[in-house]
């Protein structure tokens, strides 16, 4: 039986009313020890408890044990929720309904970027229902808003149930043609958030595609798809995550932030991808209805050895470079300004709905 317990993580100021406002926390966890804590601010999952094999208990997903913590580094996005329209948007402006919207540039100046200065992931979402196995978070973002057009109603449903899956159904409708593309921004270590990059290099991988959308300097694509078979792209097959890391450590970003083209029929739930770190026996597999998967390995975090401020995040731990990986649900970056695309284009009357499971367990060491 899964039991939903409230408490208050802390008072945040609401951008959207300039209040302040509770931050309350709910968390879900089930008879076997596995739970999930998320925060109305910024719909964040805070905390991710899994047993490995032996029953010992480990936070797998990054964040911070206050606000302040989250308003320091809020340019992480540990754990929030990302929207209107997650990823990047070229130049901030695309075509919709033969008229251009441009939308507020919030990266470098020059590109949109994670629904823009004020996303989903910093305002107070409202609580609107309790359920027997989770929650449901619901946020209104107005009508011109970050530049996008329409009223935008979204529900988040988060559920979590004995047999290690916790589940997000995101669900969204409009009242004016706009573009909608939610994600979660959750960073893991299957070995513990404060395990480290020699953790990281522990794991094994796969993705169940076999193109990545290729992407210019500036990380924005370019229009074509790029094939992996037979480069260090191809996670086809449950591979060592540090040899591949090794073999893109030359690489402008030495490490990865690419987006993989899932082979899933178009609106079923389906596996995409599986995470396994054999010395706690840990696994983590992704099931979902979306056509991408945003694979990242925390590029960006302080690094360990260049005398970089530290990144301070839960129980004091220093989050480092390399030291996590995400796997974020969601359609193509910039898909507005390319027509070969999935579509992000939600129109009146229709629902947008996005649906993804995290399956957790704990498998002996031999993989």
């Amino acid at each position: 039986m899964v039991r939903v317990i409230e408490d208050m993580f802390g008072i945040a100021v609401n951008p959207m009313t300039q209040k302040t406002d509770r931050v309350r926390r709910f968390t879900l966890s089930t008879e076997r020890g596995m739970s999930v804590s998320i925060l109305t601010m910024g719909a964040i999952i805070q905390s991710l408890k899994v047993p490995d094999f032996n029953g010992k208990l480990e936070d797998v997903c990054l964040g911070y044990d206050d606000v302040a913590g989250y308003y320091r580094n809020q340019p992480c996005l540990f754990g929030a929720t990302i929207g209107r329209v997650a990823n990047r948007t070229a130049h901030g402006r695309f075509k919709l309904c033969g008229k251009e919207v441009s939308v507020s540039r919030n990266l470098r100046d020059r590109h949109h970027i994670h629904g823009g200065f004020v996303g989903f992931d910093s305002v107070i979402w409202d609580v609107v229902g309790v359920h027997k196995d989770g929650i449901t978070l619901q946020h209104i973002s107005l009508d011109g808003h970050e530049g996008y057009p329409g009223e935008l109603t979204t529900n988040i449903n988060f559920s979590l149930n004995e047999t290690g899956c916790f589940g997000m159904r995101i669900e969204a409708r409009t009242k004016a043609t706009t573009a909608v593309n939610i994600s979660n921004h959750s960073y893991f270590n299957l070995a513990g958030h404060g395990a480290g990059r020699d953790a990281l290099y522990q794991h094994m991988l796969m993705i169940k595609a076999q193109k990545i959308v290729d992407v210019d300097q500036e990380l924005l694509p370019t229009g074509k798809l790029m094939r992996v078979r037979t480069t260090p792209y191809d996670f086809s097959s449950l591979v060592s995550l540090g040899k591949r890391l090794n073999q893109v450590s030359a690489c402008p970003l030495g490490g990865f932030d690419n987006h993989f083209c899932v082979d899933i029929p178009p609106n079923r739930v389906q596996l995409v991808a599986r995470v396994v770190h054999p010395c706690s026996g840990r696994f983590m597999e992704v099931h979902t209805n979306q056509p991408g998967l945003q694979f990242s390995t925390a590029n960006h975090l302080p690094a360990e050895d260049s005398g970089d401020i530290p990144n301070v995040g839960k129980d004091g731990v220093n989050y480092v470079r390399q030291s996590a990986f995400t796997l974020q649900t969601q359609k193509y970056p910039d898909a507005m300004n390319h027509c070969d695309f999935p579509s992000i284009v939600l129109n009146p009357g229709q629902l947008y709905d996005h649906q993804v499971v995290y399956r957790f367990g704990a498998c002996p060491k031999r993989v």
